[in-house]
């Protein structure tokens, strides 16, 4: 008979989950559940440990331990004995991920995903690591061997266990302090923290660091701002040669478009395949802005890489998180080929020519003597090579696909918004700006609550995860983004109201400029990280919002508030950026903005005024400059502005100090910075 009091436990709960991730383990025979109080409620009942899995559904070791441990009858029906066990979407809920990340690195010295923590029932971390094979393997333990030493532990040694929990939280805790203050960032430290940061350029293929290598997807950014406003030449040749060297590899997809998250050798040759949102919008943005620099392939990219996203991962109500590393449980099986298989689609004249373009050998640059595709150089023959590229995507296209998930995040959609914004006021692409605004609707409608904000939805549903400090700080960032692209007011009607909430929710009120990056909601403790990582900090990420805010909102008051609170903010950045400045890339393009004026541009216009100047004006001006355009007192910078002999006129200014109007782009775009 089955026991009573683990009767409500056995069965799997996450079939009706929220997010994709999770539905992919509900037919697990794991008894999983949800993170909840219910959950460490049973743990208490029942008197067991619980067993904490974190991953998100496009990483590829979450699909091997998948496959290997939790489809496992054996293995789960130990799980399901001896612990209680939660699975957590680390992308619905990173305010888990963070706290029990930075407990497995505490433990380990690393981290990744899948993450496997042992918790005793107060939620304290006594045991951690990330991937664990089913069986002994390259000196690591099976994790049927993890699970009974645990077991034994948590039986024998539970004291030991109490106080080995206790440390680790309270270790977590003291960790978990705001950075100290300092002046803000001057014109001196951000130069000396541009030179570090082109000091460590690979200097063979560019990029940092060696493998596995990642996009610098916030560095790119501020190094052009770098170049472009503080003058610093040298920063945009190393941000040209990085976009350059990862546009011309495996990283990318070299016939749809599109980054992969990372490449697992430092020439950015074989990518890890999952294709990320976050990853595809913030590069989005610095290749856009590159290409307004009258860069020919970054102009090649930013178009690839929007309709990428158009295509591949808008949902109809928002942009979809991710495709997955694998298809059909192989890693990379629907972008690798191998010179037969050209030859197959293209024929053999065709096939030996794309073979040599795309660095497609015989001996293979990936794995069973396949190849990733590569650009090495220009194809000399622009029209076969757009044949060739239009077959391989046709053929390519009925081969089995990567799963998606649909979950739409509101911080990587707001990004993408941003992206999509900029790039199509840069580039004059209306039809990306109509996308944008599109997505910021749905955004607006779904995932806006009352006056709260959702971390995520799914098929037009919000979930019931609050947003976080990154969530609400891009979204705003996006909104107001909108209102200079559009001149429509809703828009900064709304982000003005979303930062109102950030302040009230996330502002710690003990200290002056420092952020929460989660809700108050009951967790070992409210996690904050203000490094810029694969996507900006939630703190770095106020920044811009509070920027832009403090130089379009109508209330002088409130300007001055946010703009009060945006130097308190970067005061806390010092650190960062004097000690590790490749981790502050985003606090580094708002503290660039921030120094070099903020450079502003109101554009007078006339009521019959067809916009061309304000369009010439975005396509040329530098990223971090904020421009507006309407008529006459329509918004705060046009007060008491207007057009100049019945043409349009620009007013360039610098914090509260204007030139005169200029009626032409170039007398503009020179002044600038």
């Amino acid at each position: 008979m089955e026991d009573p009091q683990t009767a409500d436990s056995a069965r799997n709960r996450l079939g009706e989950s929220s997010s994709p991730y999770l539905r992919q383990h509900a037919a697990n025979p794991v008894h999983w559940q949800e993170w909840g109080e219910e959950a460490f409620d049973e743990a208490r009942r029942r008197d067991v440990p619980v067993l904490l899995s974190v991953g998100y559904a496009a990483c590829h070791w979450c699909h091997v331990m998948a496959h290997e441990t939790f489809e496992n009858e054996t293995l789960a029906a130990q799980m399901n004995r001896d612990f209680v066990c939660i699975k957590v979407d680390r992308e619905e809920r990173p305010d888990i991920d963070a706290i029990y990340m930075a407990a497995t690195v505490a433990m380990t010295g690393q981290g990744g995903w899948p993450m496997t923590c042992f918790l005793t029932p107060d939620a304290d971390p006594f045991y951690c690591g990330t991937y664990f094979p089913p069986t002994p393997r390259n000196g690591q333990p099976g994790f049927s061997e993890v699970m009974d030493a645990i077991t034994r532990t948590w039986d024998h040694r539970r004291d030991e266990v109490i106080v080995a929990g206790t440390k680790i939280a309270e270790h977590l805790r003291a960790n978990a302090a705001s950075l100290p203050t300092g002046p803000p960032p001057d014109a001196q430290l951000l130069a000396d923290a541009v030179r570090a940061i082109c000091s460590d350029e690979d200097p063979r293929s560019s990029g940092f660091g060696g493998a596995p290598k990642f996009p610098p997807t916030a560095l790119l950014e501020a190094l052009l701002r770098a170049d472009e406003l503080l003058g610093l030449g040298e920063a945009g040749a190393v941000a040209t040669r990085t976009a350059h060297a990862m546009a011309r590899g495996g990283i990318y997809d070299q016939l749809a478009g599109g980054f992969a998250r990372y490449a697992v050798d430092a020439d950015w040759v074989v990518p890890h395949f999952e294709k990320m949102l976050y990853d595809n919008a913030l590069l989005l943005r610095a290749y856009a802005h590159l290409a307004r620099r009258g860069d020919a392939l970054a102009l090649r990219v930013a178009e690839e890489t929007a309709d990428f996203l158009d295509e591949h991962l808008w949902t109809g109500s928002g942009f979809a998180s991710s495709l997955d590393a694998d298809t059909e449980g192989v890693e990379g099986l629907t972008y690798v080929w191998r010179p037969g298989e050209l030859i197959d689609v293209l024929g053999p004249d065709d096939g030996a020519w794309a073979a040599a373009l795309f660095t497609v050998t015989d001996r293979g640059t990936f794995e069973q003597g396949a190849s990733t595709l590569q650009l090495l150089r220009d194809p000399g023959d622009r029209i076969r090579y757009a044949s060739v590229r239009s077959r391989l995507r046709a053929a390519r296209d009925r081969r089995p696909q990567p799963d998606r998930d649909d979950k739409v995040v509101t911080a990587w959609n707001a990004m993408t918004v941003t992206a999509l914004a900029e790039a199509g006021a840069a580039l004059a692409r209306p039809r990306w700006v109509a996308r944008a605004a599109e997505c910021a609707r749905v955004l607006a409608e779904v995932h806006l609550v009352g006056d709260e904000l959702r971390r995520s939805s799914l098929d037009g549903t919000p979930a019931a995860p609050l947003g976080g400090l990154d969530d609400y700080a891009a979204f705003a960032t996006a909104l107001l983004t909108l209102h200079q692209v559009t001149g429509e007011i809703g828009w900064r009607t709304t982000a003005s109201a979303v930062i109102e909430k950030m302040i009230e929710v996330f502002a710690d009120p003990d200290s002056f400029g420092a952020w929460y990056d989660a809700h108050p909601t009951g967790l070992l403790l409210r996690p904050r990280d203000p490094v810029d990582g694969a996507t900006p900090a939630g703190a770095s990420l106020a920044a811009e919002a509070l920027l832009l805010a403090s130089t379009l909102v109508p209330s002088v008051d409130d300007a001055a508030r946010y703009g009060e609170l945006l130097d308190a903010t970067l005061s806390r950045s010092g650190l960062i950026l004097a000690k590790a400045p490749r981790s502050a890339g985003h606090w580094l393009s708002v503290a660039i903005a921030r120094v070099a004026g903020p450079v502003q541009v109101a554009v007078a216009q006339s009521a019959d005024s067809a916009g061309e100047l304000a369009a010439q004006i975005r396509r040329g001006v530098p990223g971090g400059v904020v421009v507006v355009a309407g008529e006459r007192d329509s918004l705060p910078l046009l007060e008491d502005r207007g057009p100049v002999g019945g043409l349009d006129a620009a007013y360039v200014c610098r914090g509260t100090v204007c030139d005169l109007p200029a009626v032409d782009a170039e007398t503009v775009l020179a002044a600038i910075p």
